[in-house]
């Protein structure tokens, strides 16, 4: 059985092609327009691993992994950041939130994969 991801972005193009990515190496993507949308699939999936854009209207990144955080149903759950920031203040404002990985846009199809199959196989 394929295990679900959640991926949150507001970019449409980068939704697509985490999915396809995914897809393509046997994963069960599921795509949210922005946090909230996130927020809303969270209440009635559960999800091996969830990737989140940092900047996103409405509910960002941050605040989303500080709301997955505090439901002790996705405690486990790893989440890692795909954004374009690279700055180390936003690293340590994303981990302090919660987030268990961070990944710089444009991405490597192949470093993706390479994170998601060390944290859910």
């Amino acid at each position: 059985m394929s295990k679900p991801i959640l991926c949150a972005d507001d970019s449409a193009s980068i939704r697509q092609m985490v999915a396809f990515t995914l897809q393509s190496a046997g994963y069960e993507p599921v795509t949210a327009n922005d946090g909230s949308d996130a927020l809303a699939k969270l209440e009635v999936q559960r999800f091996a691993m969830i990737i989140t854009d940092l900047n996103m209207p409405g509910c960002d990144g941050i605040a989303l992994i500080k709301k997955i955080r505090a439901d002790p149903r996705h405690a486990g759950v790893p989440i890692v950041m795909l954004t374009t920031e690279s700055e180390e203040s936003k690293k340590m404002e994303g981990k302090a939130a919660g987030a268990t990985g961070w990944i710089v846009k444009p991405f490597d199809q192949a470093k993706l994969l390479a994170v998601v199959k060390k944290l859910v196989g």
